[in-house]
């Protein structure tokens, strides 16, 4: 039976918190969502996580910030950054944390495709984990 990933998300918009769920559900994963950043930050839970999905305004600290911050603990899960203002330097700092960028408003399969292509890239190179690599790894 294939592995059933789960798919972080973390947006303050309750409507696309739900949107995402809903969508991605649909399409075999296992979500879980928060609010802020506190939240996601103290969960601490990221066996059979495949993907994180972060708005970069999110509440408590941007989407950079908080990849920043997951990177030095050492959790290196791939991520994708949805935002509605991509600047050269979002895009700077993105590529610094190995994230990708969806923009929004999120249309189409694109969402879905960097979620699909994100969590392949990442079995490929790291096997089953629980999202930490060690430092020779990378």
């Amino acid at each position: 039976m294939p592995r059933k990933w789960v798919v972080l998300v973390i947006d303050d918009d309750a409507a696309i918190r739900a949107s995402l769920k809903f969508s991605l559900e649909i399409e075999g994963y296992a979500v879980r969502c928060y609010s802020n950043s506190n939240e996601f930050l103290n969960q601490g839970d990221w066996l059979g996580v495949g993907c994180i999905v972060i708005d970069d305004g999110v509440p408590g600290s941007s989407g950079i910030e908080i990849l920043r911050l997951l990177r030095l603990r050492g959790i290196r899960l791939p991520a994708i950054l949805i935002t509605s203002n991509v600047s050269t330097m979002l895009e700077l700092h993105a590529a610094d944390v190995g994230a990708r960028i969806v923009e929004k408003p999120l249309l189409g399969d694109s969402l879905l495709e960097a979620i699909r292509s994100a969590i392949a890239e990442h079995s490929l190179k790291s096997g089953p984990s629980n999202g930490r690599q060690s430092n020779d790894a990378n």
